[in-house]
C-alpha cells in the first residue's frame, strides 16, 4: 500500500487549465475537450499546456484526481453516517455517486479517459483509486484515515477495493450507457451487504406462535 498521496503543486497556470478541462467536459463532454480550446480559454500558450498534460486523457485524469480530492474534504467535512460499517459504507457510496452523477458530461468524460490504457496516465488514475479506498476504509472505521489513522490492515484494504472496483465498474456501465442511475444505489447497498454482511436480528417467538407448527410436526 502506497503512502497516501500529497496533493500535487499546481502552478496557478497548470490549476486553470484543468478547471478550464472541467468546465469545457461539463458543457460538451470529452469531445469538447480540445486542448487548443483548453489552452485558449484558459488564457496559456499551447507549448504551455503540452509541458504539463500530455493528451486530453491527461487534462481528464488530472481533472478527476481534482474532484476526487474534492470529494474526500466534503466527506471528512460531513462523513457518512450509520449504526454500523455496513450503513456507513453505503452512505459513503450514496454521496459519490451523486457527485458524479451531478454533473454527467464531466463525468462520463473522466471516466473514458481513465480507459485510454496510457501505462503513465494509469499511475496517475491509481491516485484516483487509493483516495476511494481511503474514505471506503474511513466509512469502515467511522472515522478518519490520516497521517496519525493506524496503518490500513490487509482485511481493509482487500474489503475498500473490491466494493470500489463494483463501484467503478457500475459507473463506467452507467458512463457507457449500460447502467441505468437508478440501480447503482440498489447494487451498491447489495454488494456491501454481501461483502459485510449484515447483523440480522434474532426474533423470539411470542408464546403459543410454535404450537401450531409443533402440531403439524406430529401429524407428519
Amino acid at each position: 500500500m502506497s503512502a497516501e498521496p500529497a496533493d500535487p503543486i499546481l502552478e496557478e497556470r497548470a490549476r486553470r487549465i484543468v478547471e478550464t478541462s472541467i468546465e469545457l467536459a461539463e458543457g460538451g463532454g470529452f469531445e469538447a475537450v480540445r486542448l487548443r480550446d483548453v489552452a485558449a480559454h484558459a488564457g496559456v500558450a499551447l507549448g504551455t499546456l503540452y509541458r504539463r498534460f500530455r493528451s486530453k486523457e491527461d487534462l481528464l485524469v488530472a481533472a478527476l484526481e481534482q474532484e476526487t480530492r474534492a470529494l474526500a474534504a466534503r466527506v471528512r467535512q460531513r462523513p457518512p453516517k450509520g449504526a454500523d460499517a455496513s450503513e456507513r459504507v453505503v452512505g459513503f457510496f450514496v454521496i459519490a455517486t451523486r457527485g458524479m452523477l451531478r454533473r454527467p458530461n464531466l463525468s462520463r468524460a473522466m471516466l473514458r479517459a481513465t480507459a485510454a490504457g496510457e501505462p503513465v496516465l494509469a499511475q496517475k488514475v491509481e491516485i484516483f483509486h487509493d483516495l476511494m479506498l481511503r474514505m471506503i476504509v474511513s466509512a469502515l472505521r467511522g472515522q478518519p484515515v490520516d497521517a496519525s489513522a493506524p496503518e490500513i490492515t490487509e482485511r481493509e484494504k482487500r474489503v475498500g477495493e473490491l466494493l470500489n472496483r463494483v463501484w467503478f465498474a457500475l459507473m463506467m456501465n452507467w458512463a457507457g450507457g449500460v447502467q441505468s442511475q437508478g440501480t447503482i444505489g440498489e447494487e451498491m447497498r447489495a454488494s456491501v451487504e454481501l461483502v459485510l454482511g449484515r447483523e440480522q436480528p434474532v426474533t423470539i417467538p411470542r408464546a403459543g406462535a410454535m404450537e401450531p407448527m409443533i402440531e403439524t410436526m406430529k401429524g407428519q
